[in-house]
């Protein structure tokens, strides 16, 4: 059995966050993680010799966005991204013209402004939460768009609601899916890889890698963190584990975690995004696109590819795909996955589109240390489940994560500020 003051289970972005607040702080810390490396669901693939993102991309909002402290203090270069610079194609393959996006555009604020509305007039009625599937179904009942503008309008909410959100409409909140607060600005890449934000909070930490967390038993005396290769006394611990591993109950609590905090895991939902990096022996596409947006057939199904050639200077497109579709991917082979994008990207670009010569595939909803993407308020959830799963469990269990991050869930800034907010809570106890 090892001895720590505290010890915290998980190395992603708020368990290291929490820990090397906590060192600083003088408390003699050790962090378990199940994983052969760092970083959680941060995964910086550098196979290819060029940095590639497997997980978290984006820091969202450069404005006073507490993740940006990090990346000026290590002086690292980023790139804005450009979300207007987009190419639609329809689903013949026809660029869409922007007059026409512009319209599309529109229109989908048109239908989030009735939403709202059913929402106001939900809420005064006092009524039951719906998904927001059948809250939309409800609003364009008086539409009457043909097919065609229905496809359309499909392929924006696919692209601009499940894909921030990890999850078909029909797993959201119609109350509180859009719940949260953001920081301002624009989004931005960083070049050289996320990985460095991990690796600089883990510098000089006691991390012990391939540690997988079975059992935390919490007893009057202190809390016992059991894993398959060694059991951890301390006097505290911080659990940081992804929403989907609590929710498969893959780490047991004795005893039992309070009936508020079982409640709000079930309730909340636990997103799918994955990615299909391709790389081809050259380019073949729009060399200065941000995104190339592709209207699909059958609704939600390859409608993102982002153009990462700028940023590696390499020939890689990065293809995206949430919820039902993602959870079907995880299905399929490589192969299988590989040749779905390419029918997309020969049906814009033609038969004479090479084939590509490497790929990287995303599995997140099988990895069992993640079991999913990033959280999101499903039906019948609410942002107070946020609040019930930070809430410790008296003085010797705490919890950080994105997923109890009431402001910022699903981001790496709500991981980060939430290992803060546990670290500061154990310091000012006395």
């Amino acid at each position: 059995m090892s001895q720590a003051e505290i010890v915290i289970v998980g190395a992603g972005m708020a368990g290291l966050a929490a820990a090397s607040r906590l060192q600083a702080a003088g408390k003699q810390v050790v962090v378990v993680e199940a994983r052969d490396r760092i970083g959680g669901r941060v995964h910086t693939d550098r196979s290819w010799a060029v940095p590639v993102e497997l997980g978290a991309t984006w820091v969202h909002g450069v404005e006073k966005n507490p993740v940006m402290d990090l990346v000026q203090e290590l002086q690292l270069k980023t790139r804005l991204t450009d979300y207007e610079n987009h190419w639609l194609y329809n689903t013949k393959g026809k660029l869409v013209k922007d007059e026409d996006q512009d319209e599309l555009d529109d229109q989908l604020d048109d239908v989030l402004e009735e939403l709202d509305q059913l929402r106001e007039d939900m809420d005064e009625g006092d009524e039951a939460d719906l998904s927001l599937e059948d809250a939309l179904e409800v609003v364009l009942a008086h539409w009457k768009l043909s097919p065609a503008r229905r496809q359309l309008l499909d392929y924006a909410i696919a692209a601009e609601i499940e894909h921030e959100y990890a999850a078909n409409c029909r797993e959201l909140s119609c109350y509180y899916w859009d719940e949260g607060e953001v920081f301002e600005g624009d989004d931005c890449y960083l070049p050289a890889g996320v990985d460095q934000l991990v690796d600089h909070l883990a510098t000089g930490l006691d991390i012990r890698l391939n540690h997988v967390v079975q059992r935390v038993e919490v007893t009057a005396a202190g809390v016992q963190v059991v894993c398959d290769c060694d059991t951890i006394a301390a006097e505290r611990a911080i659990v940081t584990v992804p929403l989907g591993v609590l929710k498969a109950g893959a780490v047991q609590f004795s005893p039992a975690l309070p009936a508020a905090k079982q409640k709000a895991i079930q309730r909340l939902g636990m997103g799918s995004l994955n990615k299909l990096v391709l790389r081809f022996p050259k380019v073949f596409w729009q060399r200065d696109a941000e995104i190339l947006g592709y209207v699909p057939q059958a609704k939600g199904e390859w409608v993102e590819f982002f153009n990462f050639q700028p940023i590696t200077q390499q020939p890689i497109l990065v293809g995206f795909n949430a919820g039902r579709y993602s959870r079907k991917l995880e299905e399929l082979s490589e192969a299988e996955t590989i040749a779905a994008a390419m029918q997309v990207l020969r049906t814009i670009y033609g038969k004479a589109v090479p084939d590509p010569v490497a790929a990287l595939v995303t599995r997140w909803q099988a990895d069992p240390f993640a079991q999913g993407a990033y959280s999101y308020l499903a039906k019948h959830s609410s942002p107070e489940d946020y609040e019930a799963l930070a809430q410790p469990v008296g003085d010797r269990l705490f919890f950080a994560g994105e997923a109890t991050s009431r402001q910022y869930a699903a981001t790496l800034h709500g991981a980060l500020l939430s290992g803060w907010r546990e670290a500061d809570r154990m310091n000012n106890l006395h």
